[in-house]
C-alpha cells in the first residue's frame, strides 16, 4: 500500500514538474513577442551607427538613409502594437482547468540565466509575422497555393463523394491554421495540431479576434537589411486576414489542438485522412511519425504529404534525429504496411519567401498520397 502511495505521489509531482515547465515555456514564448521593439530597435541602430561612421561626401550620397530608418522604426513599432494585440489575455490560452500564466513564471523567465530571448527566439517571433503573410494574405496567395492546392484536391477526389462531416481529417503542424480553416469550410469535420506556441498564439489571434477582411496591418520584411531591390521593399505593409474566419458555420467541427503530436494521437483508426504539409520533417524520428499516422488512421484512409526532408534538428547536440533520403523513406512507409498511391516529385515551393528579395529559395518537394489498406475480408468505410 505503501508503495502505492509512493508511486501515486511521484507521478503527481512528475506531473507537476511538467505543467510548471509547460507554463515556464509559455511564458517564455511570451516574453520573446514582448522584445520584438527592443530587438529590432538594437538591430536597427547598428545601422545608424554605421552611416555615422562615414564621411560627410559619402553621407551626401545617400541623402535619404536616416529617413528610410526612421519609416523602419515606425513599422517597427506598428508591428509591436499588433503583437500586444495578439498578447492580450494569452496567459489563459493552452492550459487545463483554472490554470493561466502567473507572475511567478513570468518572474522566473526575466531571471539573469533566462532572459533576454536567444536569437532563435527572435527568428522564431519575425518567422510568425512572415507566417501570417503566408497563410491569411493576399500577399501569400501563390506560395499557400503552391502547397495547399495539391494536397486538397488529393483528398477531394478520394473523399469527395462522401458526406463532407463525416470525414475525420488531421492537419499536424497546421501552423496558422489556414489549411484546416480550408477543409472546414468545405464542411469536413477538421483537427489541426501545432507544437509551437508562438504559431498557436498568432492563430488563435486571427482566428478568434480577427473578424473582419484586411482589418490588419503588419511589415514582415521590416528585419531584411539586404537583397532588397527596391529601397521601399523592406517597408512595404501586408494586410490580413484575407477571408473573415466568420466565413465559416458556426456548427463547423474544427478545432485546433496544441502539443506534442507523438503524445497527443494514439487512438488507432480515428481519422479518414492525415495531411501533412512541410511536417514530416520536423520529427525527431520520422519513422515513429509514420508509425503513428499509420495506427490511427482508418483502415482505408490517406496520408496526403507535400514538403521537403530539412530534418530541423539535424546536427544539434543532444537532440536525436534520423535522416532519411525519400528513398529510404517510402520503403519504410510500404514497410510499415502503407500503399502508395500516387507520388510527385519536384514540386516547386517556398515557405515564408520574400518574393521580392534578390534571393529566392526554393524547396523541390515530393507530394505522395498513401493508403491504410482495408484487411481483406474486412468491410470498412474509412477511405472511399
Amino acid at each position: 500500500m505503501a508503495d502505492g502511495m509512493d508511486q501515486q505521489t511521484l507521478a503527481l509531482q512528475i506531473q507537476e514538474q511538467e505543467e510548471r515547465e509547460e507554463r515556464q515555456h509559455f511564458a517564455r514564448v511570451i516574453n520573446s513577442f514582448k522584445y520584438y521593439k527592443l530587438h529590432c530597435l538594437k538591430r536597427l541602430q547598428m545601422s545608424k551607427v554605421s552611416y555615422l561612421q562615414l564621411n560627410d561626401q559619402q553621407k551626401s550620397r545617400i541623402p535619404s538613409y536616416m529617413d528610410n530608418l526612421d519609416t523602419i522604426q515606425t513599422c517597427v513599432i506598428h508591428n509591436y502594437e499588433v503583437i500586444k494585440l495578439m498578447l492580450q489575455d494569452c496567459q489563459y490560452m493552452f492550459l487545463n482547468k483554472d490554470e493561466c500564466i502567473t507572475d511567478a513564471d513570468f518572474e522566473r523567465v526575466k531571471k539573469t540565466d533566462c532572459a533576454p530571448p536567444t536569437a532563435e527566439e527572435m527568428n522564431k517571433v519575425k518567422t510568425t509575422l512572415k507566417q501570417i503573410v503566408r497563410d491569411w494574405s493576399e500577399d501569400g496567395r501563390a506560395e499557400r497555393e503552391a502547397c495547399y492546392q495539391p494536397v486538397m484536391h488529393a483528398v477531394l477526389t478520394r473523399l469527395g463523394s462522401r458526406k463532407p462531416s463525416e470525414v475525420k481529417i488531421l492537419v499536424p503542424g497546421a501552423g496558422l491554421g489556414r489549411l484546416v480553416f480550408e477543409f472546414a469550410r468545405l464542411g469536413y469535420s477538421c483537427q489541426g495540431n501545432e507544437w509551437s506556441m508562438h504559431m498557436l498564439l498568432a492563430s488563435n489571434f486571427i482566428l478568434n479576434r480577427c473578424q473582419e477582411r484586411q482589418s490588419m496591418v503588419i511589415y514582415p520584411w521590416v528585419n531584411q537589411f539586404t537583397n532588397n531591390l527596391a529601397t521601399k521593399d523592406q517597408t512595404r505593409r501586408s494586410m490580413f486576414p484575407d477571408i473573415s474566419p466568420l466565413q465559416i458555420s458556426s456548427d463547423a467541427d474544427f478545432t485546433m489542438v496544441a502539443g506534442d503530436f507523438t503524445k497527443i494521437y494514439t487512438e488507432p483508426n480515428t481519422w479518414n485522412a492525415i495531411v501533412t504539409v512541410f511536417f514530416l520533417d520536423t520529427a525527431h524520428n520520422i519513422i515513429e511519425y509514420l508509425e503513428i499516422i499509420y495506427n490511427i488512421l482508418i483502415p482505408g484512409g490517406y496520408l496526403v504529404n507535400l514538403g521537403p526532408l530539412l530534418y530541423h534538428w539535424e546536427g544539434m547536440q543532444k537532440e536525436m534525429s534520423v535522416e532519411l533520403s525519400y528513398e529510404e523513406l517510402r520503403k519504410v512507409m510500404l514497410d510499415i504496411g502503407f500503399e502508395i498511391e500516387k507520388e510527385e516529385m519536384n514540386v516547386r515551393c517556398s515557405y515564408t519567401q520574400n518574393p521580392l528579395s534578390l534571393m529566392q529559395n526554393f524547396y523541390n518537394c515530393v507530394m505522395f498520397v498513401a493508403r491504410k489498406p482495408i484487411p481483406r475480408g474486412a468491410h470498412h468505410d474509412g477511405g472511399s
